[in-house]
């Protein structure tokens, strides 16, 4: 089984102890390890597959513990370097009853966003099946230049490329920019997936059926549209298939997405099939498992800490 890989943001999460208030209000925090590309990471690693990560973190308490944290998960963490000059990313949530949550981000000086692409060396996909990225470091950066080669290097070598947008609008000057990047980088994407509430802010349309020609005239293969506690659809240029959501209590929808494309990206890889050669059941099964996934996910507490192993899982879909 081929490794999955990611690049991106790496950073610590401090959520609240209590839920229900403004961020301003919260009192104290639980500290966590997150940043998208970690989290889908985490939970190939967390089901048994192995992960690697590109990124950069500050030489500082913070770094130490995130590397740490990775490592112990059984993440490959040689390729994350430590910065003088820069420092670890941070963000502060604040967590609604429903556990909808409020971002305060703070990476003026992100020492991820600084990650050199000479750090990247010649083999570094040897071992890997799918690249993984999401938006947010793609903002104008050495850490975009980064994310081009390693595209570049993933289509020379046949891994499938991941793109999962991963909106955040409040971390881009102009929304513009955010959308224009976003639809350029679309066109590499062997697998994307679309959450509903980012649809009409990347497409400017209402209904995942209008996009379907311009993304299939592409490299996509798989289309991956998710819709929350409302289940999740497939796209392929053959045939559609869903699979419903799971009814549970959300104590944090933090990571939700995350783990539920990593979920995925996992059983993609443990196939090792082309991404045409799946069948309805197939895709299926996999959608099924990727939403049980996401369900766990959001009854606990922080992202990379609430990834579940496959003994968690069927204890968890046992009491459904």
């Amino acid at each position: 089984m081929k490794k999955l890989c990611t690049i991106g943001e790496a950073l610590l999460d401090f959520v609240p102890v209590e839920k229900g208030r403004k961020l301003k209000d919260v009192v104290s925090f639980k500290r966590v390890v997150g940043g998208a590309p970690v989290n889908v990471a985490g939970a190939v690693a967390k089901l048994g597959g192995s992960s690697k990560v590109f990124t950069q973190v500050g030489n500082d308490a913070f770094g130490d513990h995130i590397i740490e944290t990775l490592a112990g998960c059984n993440i490959d963490v040689s390729n994350i370097t430590q910065s003088d000059d820069y420092e670890t990313s941070l963000a502060f949530v604040s967590l609604s009853d429903d556990g909808d949550r409020d971002f305060k981000f703070y990476r003026k000086n992100a020492a991820d966003l600084y990650f050199d692409q000479s750090n990247i060396k010649e083999g570094a996909l040897a071992d890997c099946g799918v690249l993984h990225f999401c938006s947010v470091d793609l903002v104008d950066s050495l850490m975009k230049k980064s994310h081009d080669k390693l595209i570049r290097m993933a289509i020379d070598r046949n891994v499938f490329i991941s793109f999962d947008p991963n909106l955040r609008l409040s971390l881009w000057d102009k929304e513009d920019e955010l959308k224009e990047t976003v639809n350029d980088y679309i066109e590499y994407a062997d697998i994307l997936k679309i959450a509903d509430d980012e649809l009409e802010f990347i497409f400017g349309c209402d209904s995942i059926d209008e996009v379907l020609p311009q993304l299939f005239a592409g490299r996509c293969k798989l289309l991956i549209y998710t819709k929350g506690k409302n289940g999740a659809e497939i796209y392929t240029k053959n045939f559609k298939v869903s699979s419903e959501g799971y009814t549970v209590e959300a104590v944090d929808a933090t990571g939700a997405g995350d783990s539920f494309i990593g979920a995925l990206l996992y059983r993609i890889l443990k196939s090792e099939k082309d991404l045409e050669e799946y069948t309805s059941e197939e895709l299926t099964e996999y959608l099924d498992f990727a939403n049980l996934y996401a369900a766990y996910t959001v009854t606990q507490i922080g992202a990379l800490s609430a990834m579940a192993t496959h003994e968690t899982l069927e204890d968890f879909k046992s009491k459904l």
